[in-house]
């Protein structure tokens, strides 16, 4: 005899199986939508609501309650219920418009939306149109740069450095090394006007340049301190100097794995050498475009912000001494940068962005 509740039977039609892998493709489909969209397609199939909810990764009883209601309601049961309070006045479809607009299509005279020519060219209020777009995460007026490895040993250099990482040799120190090269020494051409209640601090516009310097750091993974090291010229040369500097300070029982990038002055024979007398220094190369993997990045920015920005110098030589000093105070109380990704979780995120991104770019050129 058949235990607990009998399972609706549930058959769709040619439309309501193109509507539904319709919301499921689409990018701009709520993701509540989708999910029910998927429930319902996976239960057509045949599939129990336990197989179904141990394929989309959610409960029995959801999958139990949407099969339900599609079967009674068919695809408005999927739609959320009306909420109490006043009567909406934009229906789904004019939201869908005005984000299938946003996403696939530009003004004529501008490269992006606002939300003042969107609510002009919809026939909506501006409020409406701020409301549509921060609920669906739409940001017409930001852009981003990104850019995608091309190395082909991008896997096996992933792996190697975030195994560094996250499962670091013993008897052993992990450096995180790079070059801040051209930082310049900038004065404003009229005095800094200092803060007041109710005004930020005021500066020009405009500046003076003294001159330039690079820096080379490598901060240790373990304690977060820094070795650095300022030289005018950013070439092999110096690049050996800031070598030798770093086998001084790092104890000769050591081992040192240096985490680097792929410039050039890191490659020449002269360095090559200076390894080959040195073998206890062992080099791991990040993928070329893909300073992100490099923590010493993140230090970088951090001076950047709190020192190189919005100081004054009136030579290099004042730059460098501020330098040296905030490199001073960092290492009285150093904070290591602590990684938490694994390289499977990096490329797997790698892979499902470029995925959604693919997906909706061929979806917009179909459109066209």
């Amino acid at each position: 005899m058949a235990l607990g509740r009998p399972i609706p039977v549930l058959q769709l039609s040619r439309e309501e199986r193109d509507t539904l892998e319709r919301w499921v493709r689409r990018p701009t489909s709520a993701q509540a939508l989708c999910l029910r969209a998927r429930i319902v397609l996976a239960c057509a199939s045949g599939s129990t609501n336990q197989a179904v909810a141990d394929q989309l990764r959610v409960n029995q009883a959801t999958v139990g309650k949407w099969r339900r209601r599609f079967v009674e309601r068919r695809l408005d049961g999927l739609l959320d219920e009306p909420r109490p309070g006043a009567q909406r006045t934009i229906t789904d479809d004019k939201v869908e418009a005005v984000i299938v607009k946003t996403l696939e299509e530009k003004p004529e005279d501008a490269t992006h939306w606002s939300t003042r020519s969107m609510a002009e060219a919809m026939g909506m209020s501006q409020t409406s149109i701020s409301k549509i777009w921060r609920t669906f995460g739409l940001q017409p007026h930001r852009t981003e740069s990104f850019k995608l490895s091309s190395d082909p040993q991008f896997i096996e250099k992933v792996r190697d450095v975030v195994g560094l990482y996250l499962d670091p040799p013993e008897r052993a120190v992990v450096l995180c090394t790079d070059e801040k090269s051209q930082i310049q020494a900038l004065n404003r051409f009229q005095p800094i006007l200092p803060m007041m209640p109710g005004t930020p601090e005021r500066r020009s516009h405009d500046y003076v340049r003294h001159g330039t310097t690079s820096l080379f750091a490598a901060i240790d993974m373990a304690t977060g301190k820094v070795i650095g090291s300022l030289h005018r010229r950013h070439r092999a040369r110096e690049f050996k100097k800031f070598l030798e500097r770093i086998d001084t300070e790092v104890p000769g029982d050591l081992d040192v794995h240096l985490v680097l990038d792929n410039y050039a002055t890191h490659k020449t024979p002269d360095i090559m050498r200076w390894l080959l007398r040195h073998p206890r220094f062992h080099l791991h190369f990040t993928p070329t475009s893909s300073s992100w993997l490099n923590v010493v990045e993140r230090w970088f920015a951090e001076l950047t912000t709190k020192k190189i920005k919005r100081g004054a110098h009136l030579s290099v030589r004042a730059l460098e001494r501020d330098i040296r000093a905030w490199i001073v105070t960092w290492n009285e109380d150093p904070k290591p940068y602590v990684w938490v990704k694994t390289a499977d979780q990096i490329l797997a995120a790698l892979a499902r962005y470029c995925e959604r991104v693919s997906v909706a770019a061929a979806e917009q050129a179909q459109a066209r």
